[in-house]
């Protein structure tokens, strides 16, 4: 019934209020409250089917499937924590969690544990002197070179670093190759007018496709 419908329809002699139909209402009215809270309930309980949400599950275990594959040297449980954190900060930064776990599979073959002859640690060989800086910036306590064999804090200082490489040559491949070779050789070229070498990046590249 429309807001302004007289109540009283003309033409018609008006209508008495019933004290037994008022009664009558109060019943229905008490089952529709009854299912409005059952509804509430249920829908803070059950499980999120919202899409984006399905979506991020469908990454995060495509993710750790990946992982599983490899000998990280992690339990699954970190294993399965380390998935939403790959997830997680690759979408914070907009990068595609599939091209870091290429730059992961290029690094360190997914290995926590591992060094490089240059002395740089875990699954995203970062060196020591550049991880410490970043970590400073990021908030993150350092703890010594040990830091960075925890996988959780490896993936959030080389994620950053790659991202702020990205935007210092604006150019994810030289990003890619300064991230191997270092910036401060990649700008002597860039001065320097020399050729850059890509082979670094056409490796993640490849990896990145074959995942």
């Amino acid at each position: 019934m429309q807001l302004n419908e007289p109540l009283i329809r003309m033409g018609h002699p008006p209508h008495f209020i019933n004290n037994k139909r008022t009664g009558s209402l109060l019943p229905g009215l008490l089952i529709k409250i009854t299912l409005f809270i059952v509804i509430l309930i249920l829908s803070i309980h059950l499980p999120n089917f919202n899409p984006r949400n399905n979506n991020r599950q469908e990454t995060i275990r495509q993710i750790f499937e990946i992982l599983e594959k490899h000998q990280t040297g992690l339990d699954n449980v970190t294993k399965g924590g380390l998935a939403e954190a790959i997830y997680e900060e690759s979408l914070y930064y907009d990068h595609d969690p599939k091209f870091i776990l290429a730059l992961i599979a290029i690094e360190s073959s997914f290995q926590n544990w591992s060094v490089s002859k240059q002395g740089a640690k875990g699954l995203m060989q970062l060196m020591p002197y550049v991880a410490e800086s970043i970590a400073l910036d990021l908030g993150i306590e350092w703890k010594g070179d040990h830091t960075l064999f925890d996988p959780y804090i490896n993936i959030k200082i080389g994620i950053h670093y790659l991202s702020q490489l990205i935007l210092d040559f604006n150019d994810v491949g030289i990003a890619l190759t300064a991230y191997n070779y270092g910036p401060t050789y990649v700008k002597g070229l860039i001065e320097r007018k020399q050729q850059i070498p890509i082979h670094y990046y056409r490796r993640v590249l490849t990896t990145y496709q074959n995942l």
